[in-house]
């Protein structure tokens, strides 16, 4: 496969500037490319340079020919100064464009204080989306692919093929859009058109900003614009292609694209998550070596202060960021009835969870069987993934780590719902056949939770067929490289456009 010069967009890049509401938005951009980079394509990263990046910390340095990178946007011309880093860790060069009269606010798309969306966001990013094309011209590095994010990107394709269609320059280039969140599209009252260079407002998909108005909807015009597009998983390729309601108003422009459309998994990083060498275990082992596995849990408790039964089984359960009580109250129940069975609970909170106080509350009702972590770091998350033999997951992980994923290379089993990345990962298992690599519920109904729980309980305690189970799923292939290689078949596909 050919080598390509991809430039990747992003409003959010770990560790620059993220938000928990992201649906991985942020850890999408790092990981991606990185894994692009170690593949030895040209990989370059551009995203707003945000008032929150310390310019010292990631050292950040000026690029003389991009210290006055001249945009327009509608009837004005504004300035932006172009940096340059490294993305930590790796060899991807992230440009940074600062802007301060858009970008040097205390947040990204919303102020913090009162958590209403900035007004001018539609400029703010059209202007950034017309920036970028312009630094590519200043820094004379042709592109095949630009690979596009959510709404805050998506004029980018629309661009090139309007404004810069007869531009030489981007005669070869391609576009690829990737949208994490079908439900926030970027609509704003349709007399913002005028002002990004878009001449008439399209109807927007959803709801219109104005009353009886079509809005300006700037996913939907990058889904129109691109010349591919992909979500996260083709689980939900096919719920936007066959459930109207999960396309949020976009129906019509996602069916009229769907020959273009890809769903692609997110992967992980095996560097990081791999019990062979992992530096954060007690002991370290593999496939053939999981009587360590228990050395992990026997230390890890011992650690806690918490009297280790190796005989009972550990579940992880990790809720999603910010899911409300009502929606996560089903698993709660049926974690409780779990414990009629054989079984202790690790719940594991984190910082923007709104169930951290009821889940607190159910550890407190049930001591030595539940117990709740509000706070921990990456040793302790480690820690939990080798230690335990089950993960509970209800929706695919916003914090970056697909804790279903992971777990199967720790010999840590998945239970999950089928949904999203989660149902991409995850596949019935069938002890008879022993074909799968997990235990699935298809919906917040307290009995089909349980039913899963309890389907997993049994097979673990078979220990035979659950250690052919185990060293099965440590031998699967999740890795960022494997979710690269499709993304070069996606830009192969958009270079034929």
């Amino acid at each position: 496969m050919k080598a390509f010069k991809v430039c990747y967009v992003s409003s959010e890049v770990v560790p620059f500037a993220s938000t928990s509401q992201a649906n991985g938005l942020a850890y999408t951009a790092k990981s991606l490319t990185t894994a692009l980079k170690d593949m030895d394509q040209d990989v370059r990263l551009m995203m707003p340079k945000y008032k929150s990046i310390n310019e010292r910390k990631y050292v950040l340095r000026e690029v003389i020919r991009l210290r006055e990178v001249e945009i327009k946007l509608g009837e004005d011309s504004k300035t932006a100064n172009g940096k340059t880093a490294f993305l930590p860790n790796s060899k991807v060069h992230v440009y940074f464009l600062a802007m301060p009269e858009y970008f040097d606010r205390k947040g990204f798309y919303s102020d913090p204080q009162n958590d209403k969306d900035y007004p001018d966001n539609a400029e703010r990013f059209a202007i950034f989306c017309r920036g970028v094309l312009e630094t590519l011209k200043l820094l004379y590095w042709q592109p095949d692919v630009i690979h596009c994010s959510d709404w805050a990107t998506a004029l980018i394709p629309y661009y090139l093929k309007t404004l810069y269609k007869d531009d030489d320059f981007f005669k070869h280039t391609s576009t690829v859009l990737t949208v994490h969140n079908f439900a926030n599209q970027g609509q704003f009252s349709a007399g913002e058109a005028a002002k990004l260079d878009i001449p008439k407002a399209p109807a927007g998909g959803g709801k219109s900003t104005a009353k009886n108005a079509p809005a300006l909807n700037l996913l939907k015009i990058g889904l129109e614009y691109a010349d591919v597009i992909s979500t996260t998983s083709q689980f939900r390729l096919d719920q936007i292609l066959t459930d109207p309601d999960e396309t949020h108003g976009l129906n019509d422009v996602i069916q009229s694209r769907k020959k273009d459309l890809h769903g692609i998994l997110n992967g992980t990083h095996y560097n990081v998550w791999d019990p062979e060498t992992d530096k954060h275990l007690f002991a370290n082992y593999d496939a053939k070596s999981l009587s360590q596995k228990e050395e992990n849990k026997a230390r890890f408790f011992e650690e806690l202060d918490l009297e280790n039964d190796p005989a009972m089984p550990l579940l992880a359960v990790f809720p999603p960021l910010g899911e409300a009580e009502g929606e996560f109250a089903p698993v709660l129940d049926a974690l409780k009835e779990a414990l009629k069975r054989s079984v202790r609970i690790f719940l594991m909170g984190n910082k923007d969870a709104k169930l951290n106080p009821k889940l607190k509350k159910l550890a407190k009702a049930h001591p030595g069987k539940i117990h709740f972590f509000e706070r921990y770091d990456k040793r302790f998350l480690h820690l939990v993934i080798a230690s335990a033999d089950m993960v509970l997951m209800d929706a695919d992980s916003a914090d970056g780590y697909p804790h279903q994923i992971n777990g199967m290379r720790y010999g840590t089993v998945p239970v999950v719902r089928n949904i999203d990345g989660l149902a991409d990962s995850v596949k019935p298992f069938d002890p008879k056949t022993a074909k799968g690599n997990g235990f699935i519920y298809e919906s917040h109904d307290q009995a089909d939770i349980l039913k899963a729980l309890e389907a997993a309980l049994d097979t673990c305690s078979d220990k035979k067929t659950w250690s052919k189970l185990q060293r099965s799923n440590m031998r699967v292939d999740f890795s960022w490289e494997k979710t690269a290689r499709q993304y070069l078949e996606l830009y192969e596909a958009a270079a034929q456009k």
